[in-house]
């Protein structure tokens, strides 16, 4: 059987960068305060009349540049978002018809920051299969818009973007193995609680700012880095790596003193090992995998043959975890 590899990958930042500076403007915070706890500097913030299909589209445009397709050659689209345009038709559908790809399926998923590697795995069963050729996995998000700017231990974390990957059947390298898991008894620590069938929208929810953000983030840390250090193991051990065999990390980009703790338990250096832009971006739930991974590759640090980790860690609570010989 032939494995699925990345043909192509692409990404798309809105322009207007929030920093750290303005934020100390809007809420009781300092610079100080949220790089030491953090790791983050600034965020991307779309424009009022941009939605998650709006970034998708051009994410998944520069994607199938680099891999050398039109959109008509690909069967199958798949968009990670927890924040869609709208409940339906899915933020897939809409980028089906921006980019003119025919009537092939298309579907979102909703699995939080583990999107583009959930995401990337069920393209690459589909492409086994022999269900597709060419699959499309886009992870995007406009998470200023359900983020209560006024909290913050919140609104310092987020910010908006979008990445894609387009994947097809390769003769060498490729997807090597992949552990997805979830445990929706934890589903609480990490929220958006209003707007769904639980509680609908009505003026109430919105004066309570139930259509935010909700997080519990001392006891979702720690569930972070023993959940991610737990999906690594769960990859790369039915696989015979180890910590020196993988070149290098790519990992959901929450907080800097989780992905520190991360590489502590692998025992990897995070400087020589983890690739991090967190910095620059802040939390981009399913979109920030996916635009470290083409912000990698654009800045050579990930060259053919390299042993690549993807691991990620969201709301749900979700995780997964991808081993790629690029």
């Amino acid at each position: 059987m032939k494995r699925t590899g990345i043909l192509g990958l692409g990404k798309y930042l809105p322009a207007n960068i929030l920093t750290n500076a303005d934020l100390e403007r809007m809420v009781n915070t300092s610079d100080e305060w949220i790089t030491t706890r953090t790791g983050i500097k600034q965020r991307r913030i779309a424009a009022d009349n941009e939605a998650t299909s709006d970034m998708a589209v051009k994410a998944a445009k520069s994607a199938l540049k680099s891999a050398g397709l039109e959109p008509k050659d690909i069967d199958l689209i798949i968009v990670a978002t927890i924040t869609p345009d709208m409940f339906f038709p899915s933020t897939a559908c809409l980028l089906q018809h921006k980019l003119g790809a025919g009537r092939v399926a298309a579907f979102d998923i909703s699995v939080a920051c583990s999107g583009y590697v959930y995401g990337l795995t069920i393209a690459d069963q589909f492409i086994k299969s022999g269900f597709c050729k060419h699959a499309l996995v886009v992870s995007a998000e406009k998470l200023s818009g359900v983020t209560d700017w006024e909290d913050r231990s919140t609104c310092v974390l987020f910010g908006d973007g979008a990445g894609a990957a387009v994947l097809g059947q390769v003769e060498t390298g490729g997807i090597l193995g992949a552990a997805l898991g979830a445990d929706g008894s934890k589903g609480d620590l990490l929220q958006l609680p209003a707007g769904g069938s639980r509680m609908p929208a009505s003026i109430k929810t919105v004066e309570n700012k139930l259509h935010t953000i909700k997080m519990e983030g001392n006891v979702l840390f720690k569930h972070a880095v023993k959940i991610m250090a737990d999906a690594a193991l769960a990859v790369t051990e039915p696989l015979g790596l180890k910590g020196d065999d993988i070149d290098i990390i790519i990992p959901h980009q929450a907080n800097i003193r989780i992905l520190n703790a991360l590489a502590k338990r692998m025992g990897v250096n995070p400087e020589e090992k983890v690739y991090l832009n967190i910095e620059k971006y802040g939390n981009m739930s399913a979109a920030s995998s996916a635009v470290a991974l083409t912000e990698a590759v654009e800045e050579g640090r990930i060259k053919k043959g390299d042993i690549i980790l993807m691991d990620a860690f969201g709301g749900g609570l979700t995780w997964g975890a991808l081993v790629i010989e690029w």
